[in-house]
């Protein structure tokens, strides 16, 4: 049985809480709509996903450049892709209370924490491309502003990918490589949770999970940096 739509009081409070009234609503419903709900596929939020990673990107960019006029295009990258990352997007879902809303199949379930990360983030996305394509750039921008321009100010917004300062700091302090080992695979295929730790002859190892091998690698290299005093450690 496909879910039932998004009623008017429900589409009124996400409506509140996103701060655009939307002149198509089916612009919402769509960005909304899980394609494991067996909808078509001009009718779950897909290829809006992809609209939405472009949209946010520039958005993201702009904010940055006219934020930091001083950065060089290295920082500026860093800066940018840890703000349109995954996580990020998932948090933002999260502070809107998303998974009260988005129509999944009977086969995705439990929206919160950090089970189904990549579902909430890219219904963000698609959100964005839908506030595009209703209102246009400038409420698009306006929605992201009001999500993104105090975190790309925070102490950690800068930080570069974990895995490469972890080898650049293994690589200066032990002359060696860190090496990843995959300990375990649990979860359905629809979300999987990949165990992996991180080892640097020299130093204790530490372990990671997420929903792929990669994120769970950043994980670990994460926990590692911060307990070695490399990075400070992150407020949750």
């Amino acid at each position: 049985m496909k879910p039932r739509p998004l009623s008017a009081e429900e589409m009124g409070q996400l409506e509140t809480a996103i701060g655009h009234s939307f002149t198509d609503r089916q612009w919402l419903d769509r960005a909304l709509t899980h394609a494991s709900t067996g909808t078509a596929k001009n009718a779950n939020y897909e290829r809006l996903e992809f609209l939405g990673d472009r949209v946010l990107g520039l958005c993201v960019a702009e904010l940055l450049f006219t934020t930091f006029r001083s950065a060089e295009e290295g920082e500026l990258s860093v800066r940018l892709n840890q703000l349109v990352s995954a996580e990020s997007c998932a948090i933002v879902a999260d502070e809107l209370e998303l998974h009260r809303f988005i129509r999944t199949g009977a086969d995705v379930k439990k929206l919160t924490g950090k089970r189904m990360l990549n579902v909430r983030a890219d219904v963000v996305e698609s959100l964005i491309a839908a506030l595009y394509l209703d209102g246009g750039l400038e409420v698009a921008r306006a929605f992201v502003l009001r999500y993104w321009k105090e975190r790309a100010t925070q102490p950690n917004a800068a930080r570069r990918d974990a895995k490469t300062e972890l080898q650049e700091w293994a690589h200066a302090k032990f002359g060696v490589t860190p090496s990843y080992r995959v300990d375990d695979r649990a979860g359905p295929d629809h979300d999987p949770r990949f165990t992996v730790t991180v080892e640097i002859p020299g130093c204790a190892p530490e372990t990671g999970t997420d929903r792929s091998k990669r994120a769970a690698e950043q994980v670990a290299a994460t926990k590692l940096l911060e307990r070695e005093g490399i990075w400070q450690k992150s407020q949750d």
